[in-house]
């Protein structure tokens, strides 16, 4: 009874917010709640003129008077453009963490309790107040008896308990939006909810983010243009993170760059390059760039901090974006169309015709404007919303890749207004994708799947005995309903028979082809792999040869 009348409670104050802010209209598409957003507005001092800003602004705003739970999921909805309209889409990706931190005798508490030590065993100063303080973790300045300058990202208690409170009543509201709102099915508010308990559930892991870290250090190692903080693994928890202390000036303060004598174009430049090589070379990006995450160098290098929001992308995924973006720059509306088709992420059924004129009608108005004035983020955005007419299902990873290629298109412009994008990318575009089709990625691709097959390769000569087995005693055979039919069995039989030759040959020419490949293996592998390599695809044609394909009746 306590529990339902707390949910009432927060639901009622979530309802009075959202009426302060004059977001009526989803509160009153919600019958539940009508009632009381009628006796609000009887309420003598909200008898006042209607807020005039746009709704999304009252919506972000709205957001953060609820509290971090909440900044939380509207970061988490930013990240789906495909089922929000642009307006609130914007204004959402503008949201970014800043509550007011716990005590920090708390975290020095939390600290010494999960290293299982006294704070001084560990640390020579620890500072109690913290420099960073978000909805899930703050950041504590700490020294280290070697004199390493760290930071100390430690998890808010109780957290936990806080988040599954909230995550209650969202899936209540998802309930109810789902069954009233109009627009309810399609925007699939229960699977947003799903998407945002996923999410917060990976940064309640502080070893998670340690782990991101390291990998995307490990991507950027020596390189000039991005620095990722040293992880301190044997000081990591999971609700304690330890790593090196960034230093540097706040990429948003403009001003300090300038005096710092820092090139402006080219350190925007170098972002959409760091953007880029982390998506199309590594396939694992920093999803969550906004201005509070980023640092510079006096030398004008990158300094990344918070990596609880990474996104991958596989081969298939930056092929996709590679094609898609370099057909859009030359207008190439039917390559566009096609490459979604054979991705399969529209139905197969799909036509082609309508497909490519309804991308046509989206894209032309942008490209009538300079192309150094054309947002990358906002062409993926308005692709995302035509593909979803063709019952296109977005794929998550590439709607993260999307918002932070927004972020990072805003912060390079903000940088150097004149930034042309497509300069800057398109040679690395093009690159990238003279690079995927060289006679070089081929062998590389070869040498990488050599290795599974090798170990497959001991088992196939059994599983090709099992397959003729079974054929020999009529497992295979096909079922004859038909009386017509049963007098071409015998024919048929025969060409099964030399079907049989046929996938036998190719298969030891597949070995052959496997053992040629280990020649580099080492050399004793080299001559074995050479002589069985055309024992096997002398075997191979000769089987082949007599499953070659013949007149139905001879």
């Amino acid at each position: 009874m306590i529990r339902r009348l707390r949910r009432l409670g927060r639901l009622t104050r979530i309802t009075r917010v959202f009426i302060r802010h004059d977001l009526d209209e989803f509160v009153s598409a919600i019958p539940l709640l009508r009632p009381y957003r009628w006796l609000w507005r009887l309420l003598p001092w909200r008898w006042v003129p209607r807020d005039q800003r746009p709704r999304g602004v009252r919506l972000r705003e709205a957001l953060q008077d609820l509290g971090p739970v909440f900044v939380k999921l509207g970061q988490v909805i930013s990240t789906r453009p495909d089922l929000l309209p642009e307006d609130l889409f914007e204004e959402l990706v503008k949201l970014q963490d800043r509550v007011p931190p716990f005590p920090g005798a708390q975290a020095e508490t939390i600290v010494s309790d999960a290293l299982g030590a006294p704070l001084t065993a560990n640390f020579r100063e620890f500072e109690t107040q913290p420099v960073a303080s978000a909805s899930v973790a703050q950041v504590h300045l700490a020294q280290l008896h070697d004199g390493s300058e760290v930071a100390v990202k430690v998890l808010r208690p109780g957290i936990e308990l806080v988040i599954e409170r909230d995550l209650e009543l969202m899936y209540l509201l998802a309930r109810l939006a789902q069954r009233y709102l109009p627009d309810g099915k399609r925007l699939r508010p229960i699977e947003v909810v799903d998407q945002f308990r996923k999410t917060i559930g990976h940064e309640l892991d502080l070893r998670r983010e340690a782990a991101n870290a390291s990998q995307l250090a490990a991507n950027f190692a020596g390189s000039k243009l991005l620095h990722v903080p040293k992880v301190y693994w044997d000081l990591t928890r999971h609700n304690v993170f330890v790593m090196e202390r960034i230093d540097g000036i706040p990429i948003s303060n403009i001003q300090a760059l300038k005096d710092a004598g820092i090139d402006m174009r080219q350190l925007a430049h170098n972002g959409v390059e760091i953007f880029f090589t982390q998506a199309f070379r590594d396939g694992f990006f920093h999803a969550d760039m906004h201005p509070g995450n980023i640092f510079v160098s006096s030398e004008g290098q990158y300094r990344a901090v918070d990596f609880g929001i990474m996104g991958t992308l596989s081969a298939e995924d930056k092929r996709y974006l590679a094609v898609n973006f370099n057909a859009f720059f030359n207008r190439d509306y039917r390559a566009v169309a096609e490459a979604h088709l054979r991705a399969g992420w529209v139905p197969p059924e799909t036509p082609v015709g309508e497909f490519e004129a309804a991308i046509r009608a989206v894209c032309e108005p942008i490209f009538a404007r300079p192309i150094k004035d054309i947002s990358f983020g906002r062409l993926l955005l308005q692709l995302f919303q035509t593909a979803r007419q063709f019952n296109m299902e977005v794929q998550p990873q590439l709607v993260l890749l999307q918002k932070t290629l927004f972020n990072i298109e805003g912060l390079g412009r903000r940088l150097y207004p004149d930034l042309d994008l497509w300069v800057t990318a398109k040679p690395f575009l093009e690159r990238w994708m003279r690079d995927q089709v060289s006679p070089r990625a081929v062998l590389r691709e070869l040498r990488r799947e050599i290795p599974k097959w090798l170990g497959r390769l001991p088992r196939l000569p059994e599983l090709l005995h099992d397959t003729l087995q079974r054929a020999h005693d009529g497992h295979l055979a096909l079922e004859w309903k038909s009386g017509e039919l049963a007098k071409i069995r015998e024919q048929v039989r025969a060409v099964e028979r030399r079907n049989y030759f046929a996938i036998a040959g190719g298969s030891l020419l597949i070995t052959a082809a496997l053992l040629g490949g280990l020649a580099g293996f080492g050399t004793d592998l080299a001559s074995v792999g050479g002589v069985a390599s055309l024992i096997a695809a002398i075997c191979g044609v000769l089987l082949l040869w007599h499953g070659r394909p013949r007149r139905l009746g001879g």
